[in-house]
């Protein structure tokens, strides 16, 4: 029987699907989940104050705050995509995520200037959906499908009899479906701009606009085990990088596939890195 859980945290609706034969503890499972969810958004939002994020925000030159092992992988997720990127995907909008320095054997964040402002709001809820899973795994379901708000998802194993799970892609204005599929051990996240102009390029500071993105990685260890993580992250780079740009982030990527609309272009464009070979 398939189990459906859902929990408002981060802005945004959390959803769990399951297949468990023991409703009661596919339950206790999703709710362990969710309050997983709960900390993190403590941990990661700018907009809780005392959280992980705000004290880092507040850090003058030379000074340093511990922070939790979750908030201190992402933002080593963050740094990393930062890089992949060359630099359209910073989670510091050009205020200097490389001038903070991650201390992983003292869980702290030192900086080596004054007035960096971070914003996880374009990696945290994927990284919440991984803690999920990884949490999900760790109480034996593992038939499940875990969502924040569509934008971010994780396919874990299919449901008994099916080749994995029923999605579909859909146009950000008219809802229209472009694209539908069977997903098993995959990350997705979409980025557009239904929501407004919310999506800036930290090179030129100027809104995204006119184009939507949706992103798929293999559900393995991606970035540090975080593949919906790094999917979101890619997933809002994709919108500012241009289509050639794009194609040689996948050139780059096994096992990436990412979808397009560009209002500049008429067609849906498809872009896949190379398969992913198995070990």
């Amino acid at each position: 029987m398939t189990h459906r859980f859902s929990h408002e945290a981060m802005a945004t609706v959390f959803e769990v699907r399951c297949v468990h034969e023991d409703a009661r503890y596919a339950r206790q499972a999703a709710d362990a989940a969710f309050a997983v969810v709960d900390l993190l958004e403590q941990q990661l939002s700018r907009f809780v104050p005392n959280s992980d994020i705000s004290r880092v925000n507040a850090l003058g030159a030379g000074g340093a705050t511990q922070v939790s092992p979750a908030t201190l992988e992402c933002l080593a997720i963050a740094r990393h995509l930062l890089d992949a990127t060359s630099g359209t995907f910073d989670v510091s909008i050009g205020t200097g995520l490389d001038t903070l320095e991650l201390d992983p054997d003292t869980h702290s964040v030192h900086a080596r200037k004054e007035g960096v402002r971070l914003d996880l709001g374009g990696i945290g809820k994927g990284y919440a959906v991984d803690r999920v899973a990884e949490l999900l795994d760790e109480w034996g379901v593992r038939s499940a499908l875990v969502h924040g708000g569509f934008s971010s998802l994780l396919a874990l194993e299919a449901p008994p009899g099916k080749d994995g799970w029923a999605l579909s892609l859909s146009l950000p204005e008219s809802d229209e479906v472009v694209v539908r599929l069977s997903a098993r051990q995959r990350a997705f996240s979409a980025s557009g701009t239904k929501k407004g102009e919310h999506i800036q390029d930290p090179r030129t500071g100027r809104p995204v606009v006119g184009r939507a993105v949706w992103l798929s990685l293999p559900g393995t260890a991606v970035g540090g085990g975080s593949p919906a993580a790094v999917a979101e992250g890619l997933s809002t780079a994709f919108m500012i990088l241009d289509t050639a740009e794009i194609a040689d982030v996948c050139r780059d990527s096994p096992g990436l596939e990412t979808w397009l609309v560009d209002r500049n272009s008429p067609k849906m464009i498809h872009l896949r890195g190379p398969e992913l070979r198995s070990p």
